[in-house]
Order: structure tokens, then C-alpha cells, then sequence
């Protein structure tokens, strides 16, 4: 973009604002005109650049951008790939003798509000713990955490606690 056809129109205008008050004002705002030239573009470029800043908020695909070549000024367009997380692995699928043991000790409170979320959810303790903790590996940084599912509705016969251990 030239930027000459504003810079000369700035100039037309001073001219004729100054051809009233005789010869001596009018060369006066010739040599005004010369001096305010390298200002007048500095602000044309500055007013650009907000310009393309607010532009480019605005666009969800799309950068705006002021390159400055000699006396010229380009408005470059570039588009932005959106960005889409990388969907996490699944969890490694294993038999029943792939199973470990683990003895968590919880807070009380806190055992109390997990056995309450698996029990809306209409699954086990052991259920929810294992997609609780998948989940908290499988979203790691940069990829986004995986979402709870809707709520179930109880099964009937669930919500009784059963303790123990069986071994077959």
C-alpha cells in the first residue's frame, strides 16, 4: 500500500488552508509540509497497525499484519491452522490376570465423596477409581481432560457395600 496519495493529499489540504493568508503562509506551510511528511507517515503506519491488531482479534482463522518495504506498507493475510489436541491412547486392554492389587488409604471425607460419585454414576468404587486415574493419565499436558459422562441412574441392587477379599 502507497502511502504517498494520503501524504499528498495532506499536503493539498495544508496548501489550501494556507493560500488565504497570502504568499508569506503559504511558504510557510510548504516548509511545514516537508518537515510533518516523515510524522504524518509514522502515523498513517501506526494507525495500520492498530487497525490490523483489531483486525486480527477478531478473525478466528486469520492473522493481519503490517510489513514495511522502503516507503511502502503491505497488508499481509496469513491463515492460522487451528490447533486440535491429540486424542490420547486408549488404555492398554488386559485380562483379568493382568489385574494388580493396591491398598489406597483415603481421608475419610474423601472416601465418602468417591463412594457418592460411583454411586451416581451407578458403578463400583474400583470403577470409578481406575477411570478417575486412566483419566488423570491420559490427559496430560497440553492434551485437554477428558470430560465426565452424564450421570447414570442407579441400578437396582446397587448402592450396598460389600467388603472382602475372594480369591478363586
Amino acid at each position: 500500500m502507497d502511502l504517498s496519495p494520503y501524504l499528498e493529499a495532506l499536503r493539498r489540504d495544508l496548501a489550501a488552508a494556507a493560500a488565504p493568508g497570502g504568499p508569506d503562509v503559504t511558504r510557510a506551510a510548504e516548509l511545514l509540509t516537508g518537515s510533518l511528511e516523515a510524522s504524518a507517515r509514522l502515523c498513517l503506519l501506526e494507525a495500520l497497525s492498530d487497525a490490523t491488531a483489531e483486525i486480527t482479534t477478531r478473525l478466528h482463522s486469520a492473522s493481519v499484519e503490517v510489513r514495511l518495504r522502503g516507503r511502502e506498507a503491505d497488508l499481509v493475510v496469513t491463515d492460522v491452522p487451528e490447533f486440535t489436541a491429540p486424542t490420547p491412547p486408549p488404555p492398554p486392554a488386559g485380562d483379568a490376570a493382568d489385574l494388580a492389587r493396591v491398598t489406597l488409604r483415603l481421608p475419610e471425607h474423601l472416601k465418602s465423596q468417591v463412594e457418592r460419585a460411583a454411586s451416581v454414576e451407578g458403578i463400583s468404587v474400583n470403577a470409578w477409581l481406575v477411570r478417575a486415574i486412566g483419566g488423570a493419565l491420559y490427559s496430560g499436558p497440553g492434551m485437554p481432560p477428558t470430560p465426565p459422562g452424564p450421570p447414570r441412574p442407579p441400578r437396582p441392587g446397587r448402592g450396598r457395600r460389600i467388603t472382602g477379599f475372594a480369591q478363586s
